[in-house]
């Protein structure tokens, strides 16, 4: 059976080294959905332990393979401006290099690279979703204009807010530090310095200072080029003269000639200047002064607000800029209580207007992700989002906002956060990932279909399949049903090589992948498993053709 090519991968290969029982692995990854499967203890999270490196997680340096020293992940990306590579490498000490694109990086800087395109569910840890950001994110979205509208106001209220407080500060410690700005803004002005201009007086004072030792060692030199009894330009003026006699006969000698005379009207050239040195002047007492007292004025003033004169600038900048402001709000000190109330009154009526847009949003949010919900095998889930008034408004609005859930009849609903198992938190995952859009082009589900079967599991396929079909989607499964529904289908194995056991991860034939089905379905490869197998393949197929089908018609509409 032949399947229609898939989304063109964003994650296109995965490079393993030395991580857990993985020795060495090369993964080509395909778009769509991929799924990972394998038997029990396979090391079928091993896959996602790595891209989890790649994310930001904590590197624990049990993770590198025994025997080795570290371990190292590679991750190859397609984009819109070409090719990305991203590693991490963790040594046995603990100690952790990021790169992109082959610059060290921060693994902090790492982490945010990557969490733009990568997406990991946790079967254990949804943790994203378990913040009330992320649960008010999820209003937000269908919310924007107020949420801007009020972060706006909110901002403009904070900083009016802030500067009242600074003006609201005692009287005295508002004075002293206005005293103390305008000392430091003076006391730099008053010397000027400029950048640069400390290497030249430097030396020009060391000129000035060894003048009498500069002008001793001119009159030595010109003694011995031009004016002892014995000097080098006398010496330089008798070899021409003895040259020239065999000049006249020998070519060789006449081109030396030529470069005797050249170099005694070097020498020649340098005897005006040398006497300039040695006849020079002694050193005015008072230019000296002056560039001992600027030198000193430089080294004050870097000895308090340095190191280098650049630092001493930026912060008489920066000093000037603060008692500006002070002076400014002293000087707006009667308006600035009104504005600060007009600003709060704006924050209340955007406040409340962003509640109300939450609230509208709130009811058809979640009539559309129960609706996927219930078909994953929680068919009694209830859901709400509940906003609860905040004490005194918040950078995020004038109200928290808590998901609600209960996946069972009877029970109250409460915080998703404390009363989700991980599956059905995996689930809610997926739910939110096909309704309200995956937010970065590569999601990894790991063990979504925990504690599901039937048609729930025919359900989550669906969904899986369906998110496959926007973005590049990579499942840790046992189910046969979410198996066939794959694009491209992994399997992970374990075998013992010289005593050691060693996983790897292959990609599987059409045979190969009815075999597995047919393992995972019962345990064994009968011919009515294989057959089994082979009428799950072929569903998956005309389903995902009609799911395809079905995009292409939305898009186009």
């Amino acid at each position: 059976m032949n399947r229609p090519a898939a989304l063109t991968p964003s994650l296109t290969r995965l490079e393993v080294q030395s991580l857990a029982t993985i020795e060495t692995l090369e993964l080509e990854l395909g778009g769509g959905l991929s799924v990972f499967t394998g038997e029990t203890g396979a090391g079928k999270s091993i896959i996602v332990d790595a891209l989890g490196l790649l994310l930001g997680e904590r590197a624990k340096p049990d993770l590198i393979r025994r025997g080795a020293e570290q371990l190292l992940v590679t991750g190859f990306w397609d984009g819109e401006d070409g090719e990305a590579i991203s590693s991490r490498r963790v040594s046995r000490q603990g100690r952790s290099v990021a790169r992109l694109n082959g610059e060290v990086v921060a693994v902090r800087e790492l982490s945010g690279w990557a969490a733009e395109r990568l997406t990991i569910h946790w079967q254990h840890s949804a943790v994203t979703l378990l913040s009330h950001a992320a649960q008010r994110r999820l209003l937000d979205l269908r919310s924007v204009a107020a949420a801007e509208a009020y972060s706006a106001a909110y901002a403009a209220w904070q900083a009016a807010a802030n500067r009242l407080e600074r003006l609201r500060t005692g009287e005295r410690e508002r004075a002293r530090l206005l005293d103390l700005l305008e000392y430091q803004v003076d006391e730099i002005r008053a010397v000027a310095p400029q950048l640069g201009e400390e290497e030249p007086l430097t030396a020009q004072l060391s000129r000035l200072t060894h003048q009498e030792a500069i002008a001793g060692a001119a009159a030595g030199t010109l003694d011995l080029l031009a004016d002892g009894e014995v000097s080098a330009e006398g010496l330089m003026q008798a070899a021409i003269k003895t040259l020239a006699a065999g000049a006249r006969h020998d070519q060789a000698s006449e081109d030396l000639l030529g470069e005797l005379r050249t170099a005694l009207d070097g020498v020649a050239a340098l005897i005006p200047e040398l006497r300039d040195i040695a006849e020079a002047s002694a050193p005015d007492p008072e230019e000296v002064a002056r560039i001992e007292e600027r030198l000193a004025a430089l080294s004050r003033l870097k000895a308090k607000y340095g190191p280098e004169l650049s630092d001493v600038l930026a912060f008489g900048d920066a000093a000037e800029g603060e008692l500006n402001e002070l002076k400014q709000d002293q000087a707006d000190a009667g308006d600035l209580e009104d504005e600060v109330e007009r600003r709060f009154a704006a924050v209340q009526q955007a406040g409340q207007a962003l509640d109300q847009a939450r609230e509208a949003a709130a009811g058809p949010l979640t009539e559309s992700l129960l609706a996927v919900i219930r078909q994953l095998g929680m068919p009694h889930a209830r859901m709400e989002f509940a906003l609860t008034p905040l004490p005194q408004p918040a950078a995020s609005g004038l109200s928290d906002v808590t998901l609600l859930f209960s996946a069972n009849p009877g029970e109250n609903m409460g915080p998703l956060a404390e009363v989700a198992s991980g599956g059905e938190l995996s689930r809610v995952m997926l739910a939110i990932s096909t309704v309200v859009g995956a937010e970065t082009p590569v999601v990894i589900f790991d063990e979504v279909d925990a504690g599901i079967g039937g048609t729930a599991a025919v359900a989550v396929a669906e969904q899986l399949a369906q998110l496959g079909r926007e973005r590049q989607v990579m499942v840790v499964t046992h189910l046969a049903q979410i198996a066939a529904r794959a694009d491209h289908h992994y399997r992970v194995e374990k075998e013992v090589i010289d005593g050691r056991t060693v996983s790897r991860v292959r990609r599987l034939d059409q045979t190969e992948r009815e075999a597995e089905l047919a393992r995972m379905l019962g345990g064994q490869t009968s011919g009515a498993a294989l057959d089994h197998a082979r009428e799950l393949l072929a569903g998956g197929a005309v389903t995902a053709a009609s799911g395809r089908r079905r995009s292409a018609r939305s898009r186009q509409g």
